[in-house]
């Protein structure tokens, strides 16, 4: 590596937190922590999965509204139907990337396609948030799709890298973002080593499904590994595993969450909910049912209570 101070400085590490969403759909929650409530501009990371979908068993998400962020989506295996107040209708698969905008308010819900009604499948990914830079929370909110096919690949040191957004290793992703930020897919075969550069000034590597080593420091299954500002990483593992590789420009100031919404104003969080318990955000076409807003304190009482900043 050309900065060898990252060999000799340990990451900071993060343990899952398992979070029921209904249903007995659980997900392992790595961010926000208490010991780091964001990775550039990532303020929120879910992996769900690996989960059996059969007939007859329902994880669907129902209408929900979200303000400040952006929602990615990446597949490992499986399908979910994404549908939101906008009008669009996308079947979500593996290897590609939706990427929703939420800015001033969007509505969206992710169910079980119709043609698998009827099958047993596995559906298994991560579900992040990037905060919207503040100039930009307000925009008109959008929805972007990026097929598998157009997220570009590369064999790098003997690994497959797949450049999901930003830019690494000579390649650019077509997802289009406000902000520099980074996600990468890396597949490091058994015995692997992987020099990863100081693609950005805060990166965090997560092992998906087997043990991992992070600058010599073992990294279970299910751990982020949070890099000292600035630096890059050497990833090792004795068996074949797959890593994440999360971060980019740091929060342009402090991000409140509540619920679904991100923002840098706690009174906006306050507004948000009072639009959707008035159910003033907007409508899924087709959709009747919603979730509705949780607690009733909310926007009522002053939003210190259940607002984090993060």
């Amino acid at each position: 590596m050309t900065d060898t101070t990252a060999q000799t400085q340990l990451p900071q590490l993060l343990q899952p937190h398992d979070k029921d969403l209904g249903g007995g759909f659980n997900v392992r929650r790595l961010l926000p922590a208490a010991q780091r409530r964001s990775v550039g501009p990532f303020v929120f990371f879910d992996h769900f999965g690996p989960a059996t979908e059969k007939p007859g068993t329902e994880h669907d998400v129902r209408p929900h509204p979200h303000i400040g962020l952006a929602t990615v989506t990446y597949l490992f295996e499986g399908a979910m139907m994404h549908r939101d107040s906008l009008g669009s209708v996308q079947e979500i698969l593996p290897g590609a990337i939706n990427w929703m905008t939420s800015g001033r308010g969007i509505v969206h819900s992710e169910r079980k396609p119709e043609r698998l009604k009827a099958d047993t499948y596995v559906n298994h990914g991560l579900q992040l948030w990037a905060a919207l830079p503040q100039a930009h929370e307000e925009v008109e909110p959008s929805f972007e799709h990026t097929a598998a096919s157009a997220i570009p690949e590369v064999v790098e040191q003997g690994a497959q890298v797949r450049v999901l957004v930003g830019e690494a290793f000579g390649q650019h992703s077509p997802v289009r973002t406000l902000v520099q930020t980074v996600y990468l897919d890396i597949a490091l075969p058994a015995g692997g080593r992987f020099e990863l550069p100081a693609l950005a000034p805060e990166l965090a590597i997560y092992a998906v499904d087997a043990d991992a080593s992070v600058n010599g420091e073992a990294i279970p299954a299910h751990t982020m590994a949070v890099l000292p500002d600035g630096q890059g990483a050497v990833l090792t593992s004795d068996v074949a595993v797959r890593l994440m590789v999360i971060g980019g420009a740091p929060l342009d100031g402090p991000r409140y969450i509540t619920w679904n919404f991100v923002s840098s104003r706690r009174e906006r969080i306050l507004e948000a909910g009072a639009d959707w318990a008035a159910q003033r955000m907007g409508r899924v076409p087709g959709e009747t049912e919603f979730i509705p807003l949780p607690g009733k304190p909310f926007g009522v009482r002053e939003p210190d209570t259940g607002t984090t900043p993060v």
